[in-house]
């Protein structure tokens, strides 16, 4: 059995549909399912982003110890930041480690907002990757959801999503790569190579962004299935029956892969531990192919 037929298999037995691309960052060989269908990028996108702050901070284009203040108007609901009672200051470094370590949504639109959203879109071209496109950040995303379900605040989506059916929340523009933030499976890896190879900005810049991706806190996906001593630098992304993840793991012995893992569920339970457990066999198989080649 070739490893992608076992990788379709350990998806299967989960139940959803998947995309994988894993390429050896410093030798080459490749493992690839669906690794050209475009896919919705969600809060992997925030990977990119981070990366412009740093090299703009890196140009010295910006102060990364510049003061923002989050107030209760920039919340956007979610985990740090987002979840405050109260106003909070910070850098704009530690909006990127919130927006990279907990995929703190507000942290991510207001760190967008001083890199420029103007500027960020132009980031995937410079880098060559034809098939990526930015649409906005967190706050454009949330603004397209509450569109699509026809709801005027946080309190009115709530109520309305769980009526709505399978069909028409599949139709929203946040699941549909032509309409909002995507990329492919391939090009993810390639933006991950370009990082860990210090390709894609000043050095600085970009062991900033391996350092940031290393302190995520979530581990079910990617990580999960690794041992210890293998370090895994990844960032999430999720929507409803969407699980993603793209990453790099690190082996002692200086092995480096990068990783973009796509699954959609056939339905669209939000809370899935056996998909995101589904996703850390699937990036281990495709490692040891690698690492056997």
């Amino acid at each position: 059995m070739s490893v992608e037929d076992r990788i379709t298999k350990i998806f299967d037995a989960a139940g959803v549909d998947a995309r994988l691309h894993a390429v050896d960052v410093d030798r080459g060989g490749e493992v690839a399912l669906g690794a050209d269908e475009p896919v919705v990028l969600a809060s992997i996108f925030k990977v990119m982003l981070v990366l412009e702050f740093a090299r703009q901070a890196a140009a010295g284009q910006l102060d990364p110890t510049e003061r923002v203040v989050v107030r209760a108007a920039d919340r956007l609901g979610g985990w740090g930041t987002s979840g405050c009672a109260d106003d909070v200051e910070v850098s704009l470094r530690d909006l990127a480690y919130f927006a990279m370590s907990v995929t703190d949504n507000t942290a991510a639109d207001l760190l967008l907002r001083r890199v420029g959203p103007d500027v960020l879109p132009l980031l995937p071209a410079e880098l060559g990757l034809e098939r990526t496109r930015i649409v906005g950040g967190p706050r454009e995303l949330l603004a397209s959801m509450y569109a699509d379900v026809g709801a005027g605040g946080d309190d009115e989506f709530v109520a309305r999503f769980p009526t709505l059916s399978p069909d028409r929340i599949r139709a929203m523009r946040v699941f549909d790569p032509e309409r909002t933030t995507s990329s492919t499976p391939r090009e993810v890896t390639r933006l991950l190579e370009l990082i860990w190879r210090d390709e894609a900005g000043p050095p600085a810049a970009t062991a900033m962004v391996r350092a940031l991706m290393g302190r995520q806190i979530f581990w079910t996906r990617i990580a999960s299935g690794f041992p210890p001593g293998v370090r895994v630098a990844a960032k999430t992304g999720t929507l409803p029956g969407l699980h993603m993840e793209a990453g790099v793991v690190e082996y002692p012995d200086g092995g480096r892969y990068a990783l973009a893992v796509f699954a959609q569920t056939r339905s669209l339970e939000f809370r899935r531990i056996d998909v995101d457990l589904a996703i850390g066999e699937a990036a281990r198989a495709a490692v040891d192919a690698l690492r056997a080649a």
